[in-house]
């Protein structure tokens, strides 16, 4: 049976709707929890599929978060061996650095919906399912990347220009959270309330917003997320 590893980083920034998605396509999924399982006996050539998951910390942080080489480490394997990587907004960082990118905090957070704008690139092939006309898209990030070299931009948003990329034919990253599962927000806004009631967000804001967006979502995430792993196996 063919497996997907999933590095989680705290408990409720999970796989979502991607979990539907491996589960149907009849992957084993295994979750392992940076900081608690041991991250440096991981093989980085042992699953079929790596995904990198979110986290409130910055990929830069080793120094506070020794996990993270360790996370550096696999990422660099997975891409050099060309073999199939996600990165999810901490994930996305965590690839753009083993890619030589600089990693640092943006301009303001980017905390809650806004439609992406998909470049030439990005509305061919999976990404197109995310397009403005779509969907909306969820956004919780204080941190941004520089486009890694050799990357293919796919999309942007008027406050981070790199928001999904590509490199390669195997790897994909999104700063934004495309697998959100809408009906668990709750989880989302009760363990980031210290980030939003610094940030000034009211969580009804964001609660409102998720169920006008939320299902649409679900949906145009599954359907890009689907095509992606078709892709791989073409």
């Amino acid at each position: 049976m063919k497996t997907a590893i999933a590095i989680r980083h705290i408990a409720f920034e999970d796989l979502g709707t991607f979990e539907d998605v491996l589960l149907a396509r009849g992957l084993q999924i295994r979750y392992l929890e940076a900081g608690l399982d041991d991250l440096s006996s991981l093989d980085a050539r042992e699953p079929d599929l790596l995904v990198m998951l979110g986290g409130p910390i910055g990929a830069y942080e080793e120094d506070l978060y020794p996990f993270l080489s360790d996370e550096l480490r696999l990422a660099e394997q997975r891409l050099s061996a060309g073999l199939p990587l996600l990165g999810i907004c901490l994930g996305a960082q965590i690839m753009a650095r083993a890619l030589g990118s600089r990693v640092s905090p943006g301009r303001a957070k980017e905390i809650g919906w806004t439609p992406l704008t998909l470049s030439e690139a990005g509305r061919k092939g999976a990404t197109s399912h995310l397009s403005p006309e779509l969907t909306s898209m969820l956004h919780w990030h204080g941190d941004m990347f520089d486009l890694p070299p050799g990357a293919t931009l796919l999309a942007s948003t008027p406050l981070t220009e790199n928001q999904v990329y590509a490199w390669g034919d195997a790897a994909l990253a999104f700063q934004c959270h495309p697998e959100v599962r809408a009906g668990y927000i709750e989880r989302w806004l009760v363990g980031h309330a210290c980030e939003l009631a610094h940030a000034g967000i009211h969580p009804s804001e964001l609660r409102e917003a998720t169920a006008r967006f939320g299902a649409g979502l679900e949906a145009q995430g599954r359907k890009c997320f689907e095509e992606w792993l078709a892709g791989l196996s073409a």
